[in-house]
């Protein structure tokens, strides 16, 4: 079942370049910081940086919803005919998928770790 918004989230080149803007010109506080992913708590909502390794970004953001049961929630969804991109990736800090909007926009379920 989806349950909220786990995350809003920028993927960026330069994750010490990009904690500084937000850092430091954005006055945000930093409560997740990793060569990989940092985060920030805006108004209670976590807003993330992701790190693509020097790669170019296509300046996007990303909506991940959190759910308790991801594996029901793709089936439900793939059988209303949405397209996934990819399968469930199992990680030490949670599960995640990515799929796809009506329009082609992409998003992502996470379910954290129990």
């Amino acid at each position: 079942m989806i349950t909220g918004v786990q995350d809003v989230y920028y993927e960026v080149q330069d994750m010490k370049r990009a904690i500084a803007f937000y850092r430091n010109v954005l006055n945000l506080a930093v409560t997740e910081e990793s060569a990989d992913w940092s985060a920030m708590n805006v108004g209670g909502l976590r807003v993330g940086l992701d790190s693509t390794d020097g790669k170019p970004t296509p300046k996007r953001a990303v909506l991940t919803l959190k759910t308790t049961d991801i594996r029901a929630d793709v089936k439900r969804l793939r059988d209303k005919g949405v397209k996934f991109v990819g399968e469930i990736g199992d990680y030490p800090w949670g599960s995640v998928v990515t799929f796809e909007d009506s329009e082609g926009n992409f998003l992502k379920l996470m379910q954290p770790p129990k």
